[in-house]
C-alpha cells in the first residue's frame, strides 16, 4: 500500500536503528553454573544446593553475582581461596586474584565443613554477609577471614559446639581483624565463656548468645570490655537460656543489667539455674544481697549457701495465718453447735452411767457369800439324811 501524500514514510529506517542501540547496550547475561539455581539473574541471588555431589564451591559462578547460597552439600574443608580460583588440592590463585567482586552476601549453612583454612575468603573484597551457621567445624585458622575488610555480620551460630577450646582459641584469632564487624551470632554453641576479641570490636552493635549454651554469667572483665569510649555505641548482647549461676560472681552482672536494661534486650528472661533456692527464678528480681557464696569460695564458683531470705519468711508468715484461720473456723463450729454438743456429752455421760451401775450390780451379786455353790460330794460316799438315826 502507497503512502499517504504529504506523510513521509519514518517505520522502515526507525525499527532497524532501535534494533541496533539494543544490541549495543546489552550483552549476554553470564550463564548459571552447572548443579545451581539462578533466581532473577546472576546479580540477585544464586543458590547450590546438590547435596554429597557439590565437594567444593562452584568454579563457574558469574563474576557479577551479588548474593550466593550453598546450602546441603558436602564441602567438609574450605581451602585457601576457595572462591577466588583455589582448587580443591590447596592450591592458591594467583596473587591478587578477585573472581567475584560484587559478591556481598555469602550462606554456606548445612555444609558439613569441618575446616575452614587461613584465607578461605580471599579475594571477596565487597563481602559484608557470611553464614557459616550448622557447620560441625573442627578446625578454625586464625586468619580465616583476613581479607574480608567490609564483613559486617557473621554468624556462626550451631557450628563451634564439637570444637573444644582450641576452636574458641582460633575464633579469637580470627576475630581479631574485623574491625567493621557489627552482627556476631555464636548461639548455640555450648560456650562457658564469650571470645575476649568479639567482645572488642569497635564497631559491634549485637553479639547473640543465646539458646543452647553454657554461660554461668560475665565477669568484671567481660563487662568492661564491652564499654566503649569515643562516642562509639555499645553493643546489645542476647543472652537468654543460659544456664546463669546466681552467686555472689553474678553481682557484677546483676549491677550492670539495672544499669544498662536497654543493652540487653532479653534481659527478663534471664533466670536462675542454681542454687536451688533461686532455681528459675528471674535475675532482675533478685536483691544482691541474696546472692551469696559458699564458704571459703570467694569467686562463687561453688554451691552457694542457701539463706532464708525475705521470700522465705513470707511464706512461713503466710503458713501461720492460714493455720489461725482453720482454728478461728473450727472454734465458730463449736460455738454455733454448742446445744448439740450439751446434749451429746450428757447422753454420752448418761450411757457411761448405766454402763457402770450395770458393772457394780454384777460385782454385789457375785460377792454374794449365799450365792455361793455347793461343794461336790466325794463319789462313793452315801448320803445320810437327817431322820434315818444313824
Amino acid at each position: 500500500m502507497a503512502p499517504r501524500a504529504g506523510r513521509p514514510e519514518q517505520r522502515g529506517p526507525l525499527l532497524p536503528a532501535l534494533l541496533l542501540v539494543a544490541a549495543a547496550l546489552s550483552r549476554p547475561a553470564a550463564p548459571c553454573p552447572f548443579q545451581c539455581y539462578c533466581f532473577g539473574g546472576p546479580k540477585l541471588l544464586l543458590r547450590c544446593a546438590s547435596g554429597a555431589e557439590l565437594r567444593q564451591p562452584p568454579r563457574d559462578v558469574p563474576p557479577d553475582a551479588r548474593n550466593l547460597t550453598i546450602v546441603g552439600a558436602n564441602l567438609t574443608v574450605l581451602r585457601a581461596a576457595a572462591f577466588a580460583g583455589g582448587d580443591a588440592d590447596g592450591e592458591e590463585a594467583a596473587a591478587g586474584g578477585v573472581r567475584l567482586p560484587l559478591l556481598s552476601a555469602l550462606r554456606l549453612t548445612h555444609n558439613n565443613i569441618e575446616v575452614v583454612e587461613d584465607g578461605a575468603f580471599d579475594g571477596l573484597p565487597s563481602l559484608a554477609a557470611l553464614d557459616l551457621s550448622h557447620n560441625p567445624l573442627r578446625a578454625l585458622g586464625g586468619g580465616a577471614f583476613r581479607g574480608l575488610p567490609a564483613l559486617r555480620s557473621l554468624q556462626l551460630n550451631h557450628a563451634l559446639a564439637r570444637g573444644g577450646p582450641a576452636l574458641l582459641a582460633a575464633l579469637d584469632a580470627a576475630l581479631a581483624p574485623l574491625d567493621e564487624l557489627r552482627f556476631l551470632g555464636l548461639a548455640g554453641n555450648a560456650l562457658s565463656r564469650l571470645p575476649p576479641a568479639a567482645l572488642r570490636r569497635p564497631r559491634l552493635e549485637q553479639l547473640d548468645a543465646r539458646l543452647l549454651n553454657a554461660l554461668a554469667g560475665l565477669g568484671p572483665d567481660e563487662l568492661r570490655a564491652l564499654e566503649r569510649d569515643g562516642g562509639l555505641p555499645a553493643p546489645r548482647l542476647l543472652l537468654a537460656d543460659n544456664p546463669l549461676r546466681c552467686g555472689c560472681a553474678a553481682r557484677p552482672l546483676l549491677a550492670w543489667l539495672r544499669n544498662a536494661t536497654e543493652r540487653v534486650p532479653d534481659a527478663r528472661r534471664l533466670r536462675c539455674a542454681g542454687p536451688r533456692a533461686l532455681h528459675d527464678r528471674p535475675l532482675l528480681d533478685l536483691d544482691e544481697a541474696r546472692l551469696r557464696c559458699a564458704d571459703g569460695d570467694a569467686e562463687g564458683r561453688g554451691e552457694e549457701v542457701e539463706v532464708a531470705g525475705p521470700e522465705l519468711e513470707a511464706s512461713y508468715v503466710f503458713f501461720g495465718l492460714v493455720l489461725a484461720l482453720i482454728g478461728l473456723i473450727f472454734l465458730m463450729v463449736l460455738y454455733l453447735n454448742r446445744r448439740g454438743i450439751q446434749r451429746w456429752m450428757r447422753n454420752l455421760r448418761e450411757a457411761c452411767r448405766d454402763q457402770m451401775e450395770g458393772y457394780h450390780y454384777r460385782y454385789e451379786q457375785d460377792a454374794d457369800p449365799r450365792r455361793a455353790p455347793a461343794p461336790a460330794v466325794p463319789a462313793g460316799s452315801s448320803a445320810t439324811s437327817p431322820g434315818s438315826g444313824l
